[in-house]
């Protein structure tokens, strides 16, 4: 038994490290055809307009390229932040769903008469609404 989790271990290690070589070198080659695909473009444009034009021309590429990965950068952010928030407002809702939790809910009533926690419920509605304010008026940025 535990010979064959070792065993599924070392292969699926294997076949990750093997897959992670072949990015590599391809991320490699990819990075060495663009170096020279940009020498080639800059001799071309330094044959046809001078170094300067040639400069300008690269400085231009790079910064269109710079600027497409900041944008893909944001958004992948603004997707990733808007993930992890329904995220946090699912286990909010299944807390609230569980069946555990509601059986407990349950017993307390029994246990403590329903004359006893209505007011034990009252404060819990109003710090409940206290918090939710809070965090509510937290999440709002100040006009500039």
């Amino acid at each position: 038994m535990l010979q064959r989790i070792v065993d599924e271990v070392k292969d699926s290690t294997g076949t990750a490290l093997r897959q992670t070589s072949l990015a590599a070198i391809a991320v490699i080659s990819l990075f060495v055809t663009m170096a020279f695909l940009c020498g080639a473009a800059f001799v071309a444009v330094l044959d046809r307009y001078g170094p300067i034009e040639a400069c300008l021309a690269g400085a231009a590429i790079f910064l269109i390229v710079a600027l497409i990965a900041a944008c893909i950068y944001l958004v992948r952010k603004r997707q990733f932040e808007a993930r992890a928030a329904a995220r946090a407002r699912a286990a909010t809702t299944s807390l609230l769903t569980d069946p555990a939790l509601i059986v407990t809910g349950i017993q307390i009533v029994r246990a403590l008469g329903v004359k006893r926690l209505v007011p034990i419920l009252a404060l819990g509605g109003l710090a409940l609404g206290l918090m939710a304010s809070r965090t509510s008026a937290g999440d709002q940025t100040p006009a500039e």
